[in-house]
C-alpha cells in the first residue's frame, strides 16, 4: 500500500506519494532470525550479555552466545572455522588470533558490508573508534602485515579492547606527599622508594612468571621507551639499547615488589593490589571494575588512575578483543548488523554503562558514563596514545613470545645477565623468522 506524506509548501498543502524504503525497517528482512556467537567468558562480555536483550527488542533479531574460557573458545573457534559451514555466526576473537584466522582465509573482509546501504548506518562514524584499537585488532595486510596502511582491510572491530593505564595508592601518595609519576625515571624511582616508607607494601605489582606474563611485562616497557622487537626489514633488536632498558626496568619493578613478584602471573599481580599490598599497578584498564568492586578490593576509594608514564615516547599497550564474522557462517548479514549494533555509539555507550570497555572516544568522554564511571574521562586521554605496534601480531608470534617470557624469567630469578638473555632470544628468534619465511626477499 502506497504511503503519503502531506508537506506545506508557500502555504499551498501538497501531497507527496511517498515510497516504501523510505519508511523501511533495515532489521525487518532479518526479524526472527537466531543468530549463535562465541564470546569469552571476560568482564566485558559479561556487561554485553546484559545489553543483549535490548538488540533483540529493536531488530526483532535473537540471539544464543556461546560463552566460554578465552583459550577454551579458541580451540572451538578453530574447529569451527575449519567446517565448510560453521556454527557461529559472530566471534569474539583475542588479538592473537589476528594474523591466523586472516592468514587461514576465516573471517569475512568487512568492507562490502560497510558497502552495502542496506546495511551500513550512514551515522555509525568510524573515525569515532579509538584508532590503536581498530589498527591493532581489526586491521590485517597493511604495514607490516598487521597494522594499517594502503594495502590493509578490515576483518575485524574492537570490542572489549584494552589499553595499559597506572592506577595508585591515593592514600599512600597523599600521607606521604609523593606526586603521582609522569616519565619512567619518576616510575621506577617511586617502585622502590615506597617499600622504604611503606615497609609492609610493595612498589608496583606486576606480571614476571616464566612464559608470556613476562614477556607481556617486558613489552609494556619496552615500547614507551623507545623499542621494537624488530626493525622493519625483521631483524630482531629486542636486544639493543631500549630493550635491556626495558629488561632493567622490569627486573627493577619485580626486585621492589611484594614477596613473591617474580613469580606472578597477572591474577596474582592484580590480587597484590585489590589486598592493599602494592601502591602501584601498571596493567589492563579492564581492571577497573574489580578495583571498585567492594567484593573484590580492599582499596575501593583509594585509587587513582594515571597515563602509562612517558619514556622516550608515549606508548600504551593495546590488546584484549574485536568481534568479526567467520567466512562459514550462515547469517553474515544479520551478523553484521549485530556488530555494528554493538560497536555504534548507542551500543558502545549501554555497555560502558554496565560496566564493559569502550571502543570510541565519545563514550569515554559521555556526560553519563563519566558520572557513574569518572576514571572513564582518564582512560580517554590514555588511549590517544594506545601503541598497535606494541608487539607483532604475526604467525610465529607466539613461539617467539614464550622464548622471550621463559629467558627473562631466568634473568628475574635466577639473575641471568640481561645482555646475554636478550641476545640469545635475538639470536633463536632469527631462526624462527628464517625458518617462516621472512628473510626470501633480501
Amino acid at each position: 500500500m502506497m504511503k503519503y506524506l502531506k508537506i506545506i509548501v508557500a502555504g499551498v498543502i501538497t501531497t507527496v506519494a511517498m515510497s516504501a524504503a523510505v519508511f523501511a525497517n533495515p532489521y525487518e528482512p532479518y526479524s526472527g532470525q537466531t543468530l549463535i556467537i562465541n564470546f569469552p567468558a571476560h568482564p566485558h562480555y559479561d556487561a554485553v550479555m546484559k545489553i543483549l536483550p535490548q538488540f533483540t527488542e529493536e531488530t526483532g533479531i535473537e540471539v544464543e552466545v556461546d560463552q566460554l574460557p578465552y583459550l577454551k573458545m579458541r580451540e572451538r573457534q578453530t574447529l569451527e572455522l575449519g567446517q565448510e559451514e560453521g556454527e557461529y555466526d559472530l566471534i569474539a576473537y583475542v588479538v592473537f588470533s589476528k594474523a591466523d584466522y586472516v592468514y587461514a582465509d576465516q573471517l569475512e573482509n568487512l568492507a562490502r558490508y560497510f558497502m552495502n546501504p542496506k546495511l551500513s548506518d550512514p551515522s555509525y562514524d568510524a573515525d569515532d573508534l579509538i584508532d590503536g584499537y581498530v589498527y591493532n585488532i581489526g586491521f590485517a595486510g597493511g604495514n607490516k602485515g598487521y597494522l594499517e596502511g594502503k594495502t590493509g582491510s578490515l576483518f575485524g572491530i574492537p570490542y572489549g579492547s584494552e589499553t595499559s593505564i597506572l592506577g595508585y595508592r591515593k592514600d599512600i601518595f597523599d600521607k606521604h606527599g609523593l606526586e603521582v609519576p609522569e616519565t619512567y625515571d619518576e616510575l621506577l624511582e617511586l617502585a622502590c622508594q615506597i617499600p622504604e616508607l611503606e615497609p609492609s607494601m610493595g612498589g608496583l605489582s606486576s606480571r614476571a612468571a616464566s612464559g608470556h606474563h613476562a614477556s607481556h611485562a617486558f613489552l609494556l616497557h619496552l615500547a614507551p621507551l623507545g623499542g621494537r622487537i624488530f626493525d622493519d626489514k625483521w631483524n630482531p633488536i629486542i636486544n639493543n639499547e631500549a630493550g635491556i632498558a626495558a629488561a632493567n626496568a622490569l627486573k627493577t619493578i619485580v626486585d621492589c615488589g611484594p614477596e613473591g613478584a617474580a613469580s606472578f602471573g597477572f591474577g596474582e599481580a592484580l590480587g597484590s593490589f585489590l589486598n592493599g599490598d602494592t601502591a602501584m599497578f601498571l596493567d589492563t584498564t579492564v581492571v577497573a571494575g574489580q578495583i571498585n568492586d567492594p567484593d573484590k578490593s580492599k582499596v575501593v576509594g583509594k585509587v587513582g588512575w594515571a597515563l602509562h608514564p612517558m619514556g622516550v615516547r608515549r606508548g600504551s599497550q593495546t590488546g584484549g578483543f574485536g568481534i568479526g564474522i567467520p567466512k562459514n557462517a550462515v547469517n553474515k548479514e544479520a551478523a553484521f548488523l549485530l556488530m555494528q549494533w554493538l560497536t555504534s555509539k548507542h551500543g558502545d555507550k549501554l555497555v560502558a554503562l554496565e560496566g564493559g570497555n569502550p571502543s570510541r572516544f565519545s563514550t569515554h568522554a559521555d556526560p553519563d558514563v563519566n558520572a557513574k564511571f569518572p576514571h572513564m574521562a582518564t582512560f580517554g586521554e590514555a588511549l590517544k596514545h594506545a601503541d598497535p605496534d606494541w608487539r607483532p601480531i604475526i604467525p610465529v608470534w607466539g613461539k617467539i613470545n614464550a622464548d622471550i617470557g621463559t629467558t627473562l624469567s631466568k634473568v628475574l630469578t635466577e639473575d641471568l645477565d640481561i645482555e646475554e638473555a636478550l641476545n640469545s632470544v635475538a639470536e633463536r628468534t632469527r631462526v624462527v623468522m628464517e625458518e617462516a619465511g621472512y628473510y626470501t626477499w633480501d
